[in-house]
């Protein structure tokens, strides 16, 4: 005996699956499993079946015309197949959960598609999908375009798919509110996205930071006003992050600015928790969601004595830097980006 896959539409009328079942069963195949997609087309019956070894797929076509099946689709089937689509689902959405950058081979997975392409750019219109071809929105960024020449997509394909987004966007935005970042020395400071509330407890930060550490950080500028701290704890197009130590106070921040297609980068670490990685990990976690944004590149100003954070960029692949009296402009470009021909290597 072998596994098949057939697809067929018939009319939407009852009685009309019996009639295919029946004709079917008359090559002695035995029905392992369907599914049935409501379309404006009729009902997409999904079956897999177990048939004799002689069968040929040219006889299954057969034999689903003389069931009143049409755009019949008939192909071979792997053990695999055996796993119904709600656990094949559920065992998909589990997986995002741990991992949501894995969307993309959840999409193969759940749709059988022959190729996703990702895209940084986001949807130029709305999701949906045609025979072929299905566009869908990628919560960390970007969007997904998936491909399958035959059987042609159904709307129940359609939702599944949906579905799985939405799990992988909570998750998503689950690991951007918060995580659990371990320091070399063994202390543990929670990292989250900033919002709005967290006004009052920058500020403190700002306020148990030394002069000197403050001007480092807005190169002479002073702190923040009311209106720009907010702006900065919520940017448009960009990112706050803060770490929090078990107390529940704020002992780091990290701003991602846009400027036009570069953002700008910013970093504040209270003094008595300086030099122990805190600035480089926030670093690279906005670097990491920079990169599936629409920036040409990062750049961060700051204090041409300010070694510490010359380093953390250093670390994180910048490759030019310009000096202006007391301030170094240095530049990281995003992945798969070249830098210009005049840029000069960070010295």
């Amino acid at each position: 005996m072998a596994l098949w896959r057939i697809r067929a539409t018939v009319d939407d009328r009852p009685g009309y699956l019996s009639v295919l079942t029946a004709a079917l069963a008359l090559k002695a195949v035995n029905i392992l499993a369907v599914q049935v997609h409501t379309t404006e087309a009729g009902a997409v019956d999904d079956f897999l079946v177990d048939a004799p070894d002689a069968l040929t797929e040219v006889e299954l076509l057969a034999a689903i015309a003389r069931g009143r099946g049409r755009d019949a689709f008939v192909a071979r089937a792997e053990a695999e197949g055996l796993a119904d689509q709600p656990t094949r689902a559920l065992a998909l959405a589990g997986r995002l959960v741990h991992d949501p950058d894995a969307l993309g081979e959840a999409l193969v997975a759940l749709l059988e598609a022959t190729e996703v392409r990702w895209r940084p750019d986001p949807l130029p219109g709305r999701p949906g999908y045609t025979d072929d071809r299905m566009t869908l929105a990628d919560p960390a960024g970007g969007s997904y375009e998936v491909l399958r020449a035959r059987p042609a997509f159904t709307p129940a394909e359609y939702a599944r798919a949906q579905a799985l987004v939405e799990v992988a966007g909570t998750t998503v935005r689950h690991h951007q509110e918060q995580a659990t970042l371990l320091l070399p020395d063994g202390a543990e400071l929670t990292v989250r996205t900033a919002t709005g509330d967290d006004a009052e407890a920058v500020r403190a930060l700002h306020e148990r930071s030394s002069a000197a550490t403050v001007a480092s950080r807005y190169l002479g500028g002073g702190t923040p006003g009311e209106t720009r701290l907010r702006r900065m704890l919520e940017p448009v197009r960009g990112r706050t992050l803060l770490a929090i130590d078990p107390g529940g106070r704020v002992v780091a921040m990290a701003n991602l600015l846009a400027e036009g297609d570069l953002g700008e980068l910013a970093v504040l670490v209270e003094d008595g928790w300086q030099r122990r990685g805190i600035g480089t990990a926030l670093v690279r976690r906005l670097m990491a969601w920079a990169e599936r944004g629409r920036f040409a590149a990062l750049v961060a100003h700051t204090a041409a004595d300010n070694v510490a954070m010359l380093r953390t960029l250093r670390r994180m692949g910048a490759t030019t830097s310009e000096r202006d009296g007391a301030m170094v402009t240095v530049t990281l470009p995003i992945t798969g980006r070249a830098p210009a021909k005049d840029e000069t290597p960070v010295s």
